[in-house]
C-alpha cells in the first residue's frame, strides 16, 4: 500500500465515556485484548488501524490507545443501532492499562446480559 493510502486508512478517534452505563455500552470483553465501540459517521475498513483518545468518566487524565477496527455498524443498520465502529485494542502496555482500567470499572456488571452497542 503506498503512503497516501496508508495514512487514509489511519484515524484518530475522541471518546468520552460519560458513565459507567456508557462505558458498559461500549466495552468489548469478547476481544482477546479489549476493545471500544465508537461512534463514528466516518468510513472505515475492518483492520484499519485508529488510534482512540478516551476520557472516562470523571478521570481527568486520557487513555490513548491504538487498535484495529474489528466491528462496524454502518449509518442506518436495523434496529436504529449507533453507527460506528469497534476498536480491538493492540497488544501493548497502554492497551493493556486501558483494559485494566476499564474492567476495574465495570466490576459487577461486565457479565450482565444487557445488550450492547455491539452484541
Amino acid at each position: 500500500m503506498n503512503p497516501v493510502a496508508a495514512a487514509a486508512r489511519q484515524g484518530i478517534i475522541s471518546l468520552k465515556i460519560k458513565d459507567v452505563a456508557a462505558l458498559y455500552n461500549a466495552y468489548m470483553p469478547f476481544l482477546r485484548n479489549g476493545g471500544l465501540f465508537a461512534p463514528t459517521a466516518q468510513a472505515y475498513s475492518l483492520g484499519d488501524e485508529v488510534v482512540l483518545l478516551v476520557s472516562l468518566a470523571d478521570e481527568s487524565e486520557r487513555l490513548s490507545v491504538v487498535g484495529k477496527v474489528a466491528w462496524i455498524c454502518p449509518t442506518g443498520a436495523q434496529g436504529n443501532r449507533t453507527a460506528g465502529i469497534g476498536i480491538h485494542f493492540n497488544e501493548t502496555p497502554d492497551a493493556e492499562v486501558a483494559r485494566q482500567r476499564i474492567e476495574n470499572m465495570l466490576a459487577g456488571v461486565l457479565n450482565s446480559e444487557r445488550p450492547t452497542h455491539t452484541m
